[in-house]
């Protein structure tokens, strides 16, 4: 193959899918850069802080199962991709992180922007090398792609930038490289344990997480054998709560009450593709079987009496024809029951609220729920819009959400949204950021406008980082160091050629919302929310009921008598909805 070592790379990545790379022009990529202008096929994505660049490849291959592309010049510039990678690694997605270096000679000797990238991504990666010559570069590049796909994570080449414009070695192929699916299903003897389990237990509950994706059939009918309530993590919402008569809702900080007394009141715990981090949430002596296609995984958070290593679609294939079909439907009755009830509060709950008053956020997030296209794509960043995600985006199979939910980063909804709609520009696709998040890659706005990305950006705008707050009132802390000076964000967004809107009350939302997600190009809408909303965790433990007394003593002690009448006044509506 004729041309530079850029040149073949180039090749080798068409040849696989790869249509976008995002990132920052450095002088080290130069040689990339160009072959990338020469070739014309792969589209420069250029961000404005290389960060957006991880997240946005994260969200691209989260979105398509494919590997998608990010790079960053020596020192600086892939340093800054670092949060970005750590989020898609531990969010298992394939990514290639392209990482230049200095030249090759002056590497160890404290040249100007040196570091170690091989060093510094080796915990956020499953793949990262060097090429130190120009004829390792094709066999590495290769072996980063492979293990990034079939292992779903980061893959990480650092190449110095002179190695960019060396002849491309002989031979250097540009064969593609692709994921290859396989059947993965535990052993007959572990399936007949689990069915043993699954088969004494009268009260069976199913925890579902992200593992489940292409298993909804699956996993209903094997909900319905069981007559067992399904809750689900996070990362699962979106492959498994909708066309679900089994579903009841979310367990752990940010779900409710529903998914955590169904785990609390089970006699056995089936868990399905799911690492669900929270232990003081899982139920205590009880058996539990865990699936997971990472066997490395299961026993982490709960002792285990029955590992299943596979996918979830496999082994409840091979694990169905094992199961008594259950009769006894009392438990499920009582847990579906009970998640109606909490359910209707929390739809309750989602009400305009008084004139003059701000805007509550769950009003916010289901009328957003409301309006979105069918087949949106929706990004939330951490902090309270995940909370609002997590209880008033309903899914339906076609629909997907996004965030940082293993990573747990700030700014990530903007910058997700970046890669949702390079990805694909023909669906909709909406961040809902908090003003915290937003201003911390605001930026990225610009990289809206220039690649002409028609994102819609809701901004929870309250002038606090609330969810710290939060923390805080729980542990029992005066709020301290989280307030937030905010700028007009539309006054901003119009100031970059975005449509930008400012709410400020209840009956201008649903108008707003609408001119927002018509206009013909990107938009952010400012809603400004009530500051003092409280998301309690569906179970409150003696130590946050006394952190929660020791707040309000201490406030008043502070002199910040205000802030309790404020949180009084926002939260009283949550008597009149029991």
């Amino acid at each position: 193959m004729a041309g530079t070592v850029a040149d073949a790379m180039v090749a080798k990545l068409k040849a696989s899918g790869v249509r976008r790379v995002y990132g920052i022009p450095g002088d080290s990529l130069n040689g990339f850069t160009d072959a990338l202008r020469r070739d014309g096929a792969i589209s420069w994505e250029h961000v404005r802080h290389e960060e957006a660049a991880g997240f946005a490849a994260a969200a691209e291959a989260a979105l398509t199962g494919e590997l998608a592309v990010c790079v960053g010049s020596c020192g600086p510039g892939n340093l800054h991709l670092i949060n970005g990678l750590f989020d898609a690694n531990r969010s298992n997605v394939p990514v290639l992180a392209i990482a230049a270096q200095i030249p090759s000679e002056e590497i160890g000797g404290s040249y100007f922007q040196e570091t170690h990238p091989q060093e510094l991504f080796r915990e956020c990666s499953v793949y990262c090398e060097l090429a130190g010559v120009p004829g390792q570069v094709p066999r590495l590049l290769e072996m980063a792609m492979r293990v990034a796909l079939q292992r779903g994570g980061v893959g990480v080449v650092v190449i110095p930038g002179e190695v960019f414009l060396a002849d491309a070695p002989a031979g250097a192929s540009a064969a593609p490289v692709r994921a290859v699916s396989a059947e993965v299903r535990p052993d007959e003897r572990s399936l007949a344990a689990a069915a043993e389990v699954l088969n004494a237990s009268t009260r069976v509950t199913i925890l579902a997480g992200a593992g489940c994706a292409g298993a909804h059939d699956q996993l209903i009918r094997l909900a319905e054998a069981l007559k067992a309530p399904v809750l689900h993590a996070f990362r699962g919402k979106e492959f498994v709560e909708y066309d679900n008569p089994y579903d009841v809702g979310m367990t752990g900080l940010i779900g409710f009450s529903s998914g955590y007394r169904a785990m609390e009141h089970c006699d056995a715990l089936l868990m399905l593709g799911t690492d669900f981090p929270y232990r003081p949430f899982y139920p205590e002596g009880v058996p539990v079987v865990q699936v997971d296609v990472r066997g490395e995984r299961i026993g982490r958070r709960v002792p285990v009496q029955v590992p299943l290593v596979g996918t979830v679609k496999d082994t409840i294939d091979a694990l169905l024809p094992l199961i008594d079909s259950k009769t006894d439907s009392a438990h499920l009755d009582r847990m579906t029951a009970h998640y109606r009830r909490a359910r209707a509060r929390l739809d309750r709950l989602a009400r305009p609220g008084s004139d003059g008053s701000p805007l509550h956020p769950q009003f916010i997030a289901a009328t957003v729920d409301r309006l979105a296209a069918a087949d949106a794509v929706f990004t939330a960043d951490v902090g309270t819009p995940c909370i609002w995600a997590a209880r008033y985006l309903r899914m339906n199979g076609t629909r997907r959400l996004i965030g940082s939910f293993n990573h747990g980063s700030m700014a990530n909804a903007l910058s997700h949204a970046i890669g949702a709609q390079a990805s694909h520009p023909e669906r909709q696709v909406i961040a809902l950021s908090g003003d915290g998040g937003l201003a911390m890659l605001l930026g990225e706005l610009l990289t809206l406008r220039q690649q002409q990305l028609p994102v819609k950006v809701v901004v929870f705008t309250n002038g606090a980082l609330s969810f710290v707050e939060l923390e805080m009132k729980a542990a029992g802390i005066v709020t301290f160091g989280t307030d937030l000076t905010d700028p007009d964000f539309a006054g901003i967004a119009r100031s970059a050629g975005l449509f930008g809107a400012r709410v400020e009350a209840a009956n201008e939302l649903e108008g707003a919302l609408r001119a927002a997600f018509d206009h013909d190009g990107p938009a952010l809408l400012d809603v400004r929310t009530a500051r003092q909303e409280l998301a309690l965790p569906p179970k409150l433990t003696y130590g946050q009921i006394k952190g929660f007394t020791l707040y309000a003593t201490r406030t008043i002690l502070s002199g910040e008598g205000k802030e309790l009448i404020e949180l009084a006044r926002t939260n009283l509506r949550e008597l009149s909805v029991e």
